[in-house]
């Protein structure tokens, strides 16, 4: 892939525009949602979406999400009724991809699906990435902006770390609020597809136990590998071993600290800004345990598949 220049947008009404006008043109551009930065590109464009996974390095078997400003635009790309329109009456705007039958007439590009029939929608609540998406009027497929399987951005000089060169502009709007990925729910019965921004709990409340994913990918994050460091991770570690740095959660001594007070939300805010600085350290990562419940489901899967031996 030739290098090109990268821009740096500012949220404001010139930098939106232009944000607009490059996604228009077949540009990628990356910008921030309320859970990581996205990497967009009209998901109607072909020539767009292969660019997206030729930046990230991103293997085509692997769905990507849509993002639209609301239901009403996400109802021309898929059949959204039943639950799945429950989830999204409740839930949207917010940190929640519902995965849902393609409409007919969709007019997104086969590479977005990975040849399913199926669609990964969501209605981001970040108002940069809202201003974006209805300024440019149209479907926006946007995976996390780094290269495929590393760890994933919340900010956008992480963004410039992993992708400068390979893409056409960063808007900054500062540091991503939840900075863990949606939560991913489709299929029939809703199956809890990947853990994310959004916790289970809450998701039951509204429709009722979900069912587990199986093995088959049928939506973003599913990798067995995926948001890995460069260094080595060790799990479940309650002191560091000699070489190692420490990822720490609660009252603990550690190198960082997801949560000195044991909040969950606040960890999940952490974890990717904090991975990014403990890799550059150039040393094995011990992470402590983490509980699993709430957010703590989101936060153990990606640590998982961070620790993960790499496809």
């Amino acid at each position: 892939m030739t290098e090109i220049e990268t821009r740096v947008l500012r949220p404001d009404a010139a930098g939106i525009a232009e944000a607009a006008r490059l996604l228009g043109a077949g540009a990628l551009v990356s910008f921030p949602t309320e859970t990581v930065y996205g990497l967009g590109g009209d998901a109607r464009d072909s020539v767009a979406v292969a660019r997206i996974f030729d930046a990230k390095g991103r293997p085509h078997f692997n769905p990507l999400i849509v993002h639209v400003p609301d239901l009403d635009a996400a109802r021309r790309f898929a059949d959204i009724s039943g639950p799945v329109e429950a989830l999204a009456k409740h839930f949207w705007p917010g940190p929640l991809t519902l995965v849902a039958p393609l409409a007919e007439g969709h007019g997104l590009s086969p590479l977005v699906t990975a040849g399913l029939d199926t669609v990964a929608l969501r209605v981001p609540a970040h108002p940069a990435a809202q201003d974006v998406l209805r300024v440019f009027d149209g479907p926006v497929a946007a995976p996390s902006a780094n290269p495929s399987g590393r760890i994933s951005p919340t900010t956008a000089a992480h963004v410039l770390a992993g992708l400068a060169g390979k893409v056409d502009a960063v808007l900054d709007a500062g540091p991503c609020p939840v900075g863990l990925e949606s939560t991913i729910v489709g299929g029939t019965p809703l199956a809890l597809l990947r853990p994310g921004g959004l916790a289970q709990e809450d998701i039951e409340r509204v429709v009722g136990p979900l069912k587990t994913a199986g093995d088959t990918i049928t939506a973003p994050g599913q990798l067995a590998s995926h948001y890995a460091p460069n260094a080595a991770i060790r799990l479940n570690a309650n002191a560091a071993h000699p070489g190692e740095v420490l990822l720490g959660f609660g009252p603990m001594q550690s190198d960082l600290n997801l949560s000195v007070t044991g909040d969950l939300i606040e960890a999940a805010a952490h974890l990717f800004d904090h991975l990014h600085t403990l890799d550059a350290m150039d040393r094995p990562i011990a992470v402590a345990p983490i509980p699993n419940c709430g957010l703590g489901r989101a936060i153990n899967d990606r640590l998982r598949r961070a620790a993960a031996p790499r496809t």
